[in-house]
Order: C-alpha cells, then sequence, then structure tokens
C-alpha cells in the first residue's frame, strides 16, 4: 500500500481554500453592486430615435445595465402594479400618422429593427402617447430593460384597464386642416372612427368606457369627440379647455409635458453660480387666462437681474431658454392660454425655482408630491400687485433656496420621457397613477353593472355629471 504524501494533502487543501475564498469575495461584490445607489446618467432626451432601433435599444440597455435603474429580468404580469389590454388598431390610429408603414399583416412596428420618429419642435411637449405605447409594447420583451410596472396582457378580463392608442396630439398637430377636396380634416374624421369603433366593442360597452384609458393630451385633442367618450380616463395636460362634467381630477390624470430645455445634469451651480435673480422668456401677449404675462411685463422689465423677454422656438429659442434658466435663480411659470405650460417642466430639469403664478393650475402626481418643497407658488391678483413678488422672492434666503434647487435635482427624474423607459420616470409615474385610480373605477363599474346583467340599466348624460350608455358618434 503507497504511503500518503502530506505534501500533496496540504497543497490540495489550499488550492481548495483559495478557490473558496475568491468565490466568497466574488458574491459579496456582486451583493455590493447589486445594491449601491446612485443618480443615475441619462441619454440626452434631446435626442430622439432616428437610427435603426436595434442599435438605439442596444446602446440604451448597455448604458442601463450600468446604473442600478436596470432591471434586466422577464416581467411576470402578476408582479406588475398595472394591467393593461391595449386595442390593436390599424395604424393609421398611432404609428401611421408618424409616416411608418406596416409590414406584413402586424399593425405595430417592430421595436428591435426601427423605432418610428416622431416630430421635433414643439411637437414633443405632447408627446406622451409615443412613450407610453413604446413601453406598453416592449412590456412583454423578455430582453427589455424596463421596470415591471405596467405590463400588456392579451385577455381583456384580465386587465385592469384598456388602453385606446391613438396619437390625438400628432393627429391634431398635423392633420387639423381641411384638405381639399375632403369635406372634413382627417383629425375629425379619426375622430369619429374612433368613436364608431371602441362603441361597438364589448369591453366598451361593458364599463360604459370607464375603465378605458384616452391620450389627450395637447389642449386641443380630441375635441370632436371628447363629448362622447367622457366617461373615459383621459390622461391630459390640464383642464383648462374642459367643462368640469368631462373631464375632473376624480377620474383623470394629469401628466407632464416632455420638456424641451436640456436637462442639467451634475448640477453644480448654487445661489451664487446663477447671476439672473429672474427669468422668463416666451410669448408675452396671449389670449384667455394669459393677460397677466403682459402686465407682469411692464412691471417687471426693468428690475435688475430679471430678464423678462419674448421668445420662440425660432432662432435657436430652445438652446437660449435652456441656457438662460441653467444660469437663474427663479423661472416664472405663468398662465398662458391654458393654465399649464411647458415652460415648468423646463425650469425643473434646470434646477431654477418655479415661481408659478396660475391660480387654476394642475400638477402632475401631486398626490405624490408635495410642490411646495421646490416651487414658489403666488397668487396672480398678488403677483401684479407693484413690489409685491420682488418683494416675496428676494425674502427667500440663500439656505431656503439652496434646499429648494437640491430637492428639484431628486424630484426631475420624475419629469423625464424615453425610451427605454427606466424606474420612476415620466412613463412609469403615469403607470402608477392610473394604477391608484383601479380602485374607485372598479367600484363605479361594478355598481354600474347592478341593473345591467338584467337590464339595460340607466341612461346617463354629460349633462348631469354621469356616465352614458353609447350606441355611437
Amino acid at each position: 500500500m503507497a504511503e500518503r504524501n502530506p505534501q500533496s494533502g496540504f497543497a490540495i487543501r489550499k488550492t481548495l481554500f483559495v478557490w473558496f475564498t475568491m468565490a466568497i469575495i466574488l458574491v459579496v461584490a456582486s451583493m455590493l453592486y447589486i445594491g449601491s445607489t446612485g443618480r443615475p446618467r441619462f441619454i440626452d432626451r434631446n435626442l430622439l430615435p432616428s437610427e435603426k432601433a436595434l442599435s438605439v435599444y442596444e446602446i440604451a440597455t448597455s448604458h442601463f445595465k450600468n446604473t442600478t435603474q436596470f432591471q434586466s429580468n422577464n416581467c411576470n404580469p402578476e408582479d406588475a402594479i398595472l394591467k393593461l389590454y391595449m386595442y390593436d388598431l390599424p395604424p393609421e390610429f398611432h404609428f401611421g400618422l408618424l409616416d411608418w408603414k406596416p409590414e406584413g399583416d402586424s399593425v405595430w412596428p417592430n421595436l428591435h429593427r426601427k423605432i418610428p420618429n416622431y416630430p421635433g419642435g414643439l411637437n414633443l411637449q405632447h408627446s406622451i402617447e409615443y412613450w407610453l405605447t413604446l413601453d406598453l409594447l416592449s412590456s412583454t420583451d423578455p430582453t427589455r430593460p424596463n421596470p415591471c410596472t405596467a405590463v400588456r396582457v392579451t385577455d381583456p378580463n384580465q386587465a385592469d384597464l384598456i388602453f385606446v392608442p391613438f396619437f390625438s396630439s400628432v393627429s391634431y398637430n398635423r392633420y387639423s386642416k381641411v384638405v381639399p377636396p375632403e369635406k372634413i380634416s382627417l383629425n375629425k374624421k379619426l375622430q369619429q372612427n374612433l368613436v364608431k369603433y371602441l362603441t361597438s366593442r364589448e369591453e366598451y360597452k361593458r364599463s360604459n368606457g370607464r375603465d378605458h384609458v384616452i391620450l389627450a393630451h395637447h389642449p386641443n385633442s380630441m375635441l370632436d369627440a371628447r363629448s362622447v367618450l367622457f366617461p373615459c380616463v383621459f390622461i391630459l395636460s390640464d383642464f383648462g379647455r374642459y367643462n368640469p362634467n368631462v373631464a375632473n381630477l376624480e377620474k383623470d390624470i394629469i401628466a407632464p409635458y416632455r420638456h424641451l430645455a436640456k436637462t442639467n445634469i451634475n448640477d453644480s451651480a448654487g445661489f451664487d453660480d446663477r447671476p439672473t435673480f429672474l427669468y422668463f422668456r416666451g410669448a408675452i401677449y396671449r389670449k384667455e387666462g394669459g393677460n397677466i404675462r403682459q402686465e407682469l411685463y411692464y412691471l417687471l422689465r426693468n428690475e435688475k437681474d430679471v430678464e423678462f423677454g419674448f421668445g420662440s422656438i425660432q432662432a435657436n429659442g430652445i438652446n437660449k431658454a435652456s441656457q438662460g434658466m441653467h444660469g437663474s435663480k427663479f423661472c416664472l411659470n405663468i398662465a398662458g392660454d391654458t393654465p399649464s405650460s411647458n415652460r415648468l417642466f423646463d425650469a425643473i430639469v434646470s434646477h431654477c425655482v418655479p415661481v408659478i403664478i396660475s391660480d387654476d393650475i394642475e400638477l402632475p402626481f401631486e398626490d405624490f408630491l408635495d410642490y411646495s418643497e421646490f416651487c414658489i407658488f403666488v397668487r396672480a391678483a398678488d403677483a401684479i400687485k407693484e413690489g409685491y413678488l420682488m418683494g416675496l422672492l428676494k425674502g427667500v434666503g440663500k439656505e431656503r433656496w439652496t434646499a429648494m434647487w437640491e430637492r428639484l435635482k431628486e424630484v426631475d427624474r420624475y419629469f423625464e420621457y424615453q425610451y427605454p423607459s427606466v424606474r420612476d420616470d415620466a412613463v412609469q409615474m403615469i403607470w402608477k397613477a392610473l394604477a391608484r385610480k383601479v380602485p374607485a373605477i372598479r367600484l363605479k363599474v361594478n355598481r354600474l353593472r347592478r341593473y345591467q346583467r338584467f337590464g339595460r340599466g340607466l341612461k346617463e348624460s354629460a349633462d348631469d355629471g354621469n356616465f352614458p350608455i353609447i350606441s355611437g358618434f
């Protein structure tokens, strides 16, 4: 029998010890990496997909793998907080409005091959329909880097809500004019066809549309259909041009504009580094509730360290406004033709403390966010008193301003639209806001069904603030 070599046994034990130690180090390192925190870096949102979608998707995926917000696991519908059934509307209602042409029988683009472009300029501010639809289309993609907040389901009976993918803001912006020999605009025709489609669907009839989500972010979108489809949940920019029986906070969602100014990433420009005290650049002469802009212009135009001037998208206007906001302590957000404007969200991502002068404004996610932590609200009647506004703002000391500035840097992520979407950006915040509406919607739908199972139920109308049973446009 051969003798046992003690040096050989020692070598084996030493080797095993080294491998075991290395394994422990790798496990600990991976846990620290997964649990690490930090502010994510974002791809420039001012650049929309214009290359082949595969390269855009790969670039974005590679980028977000290096952030704590990336989630590579498949999205199990049971884990999502919101399940949505999306109608397969013909392309003429959505990506066809962006000049996308379908391939074969599919009504949807292949997001791994090419993402349709969205119009630039001011069109971007109402582009929520684009970002939400892209996110929902990719929600069942096993390789997507998106969070598992909302997921598309194929059975409407399993859905919390029904998503209607009509790009109504693009439809209004691009197709609201009548083109001879047509008698009505394409925008109006699409709305008529949408109403006929929806009201013929069993999914719509079973709830009278209460669980349907309509995207109408542009204030003039869905003008012809809103009085018929008012039972639905609208996603809007504000309620300025809506009858309160058609749209209200009880049933609808206010979503942020897609900002046009560049996000102030790695912002270190504090109180003493921003030479402009108060900033406003935009249209000064407005109709309806925007007359206050003109009054404030005459009050503030000669104040020291105040920049209050006319501006537009022309002549590199967006970049000029972005630079102005980045160098200012306070940025005015004044009511215009409607209570809200994109300017508020430009100020937020510029970390310029917003001064909101709009008595009827409604704000996105206000059941989650306390805007008084990073915004200053001034009643219109007070703002036009001589010396009032400047006195109020000068009373905000450096310490208080800095606290608001720090808070702006924490909340700006809630107002970012992007694809692929990431945790707690604007897309995910909208899904969460909709999810919070679901229990109240279920209650209303169940109450409505009390008599529908054995009869027609009650016929209701927009005049009394209830929801109608609709048979056509």
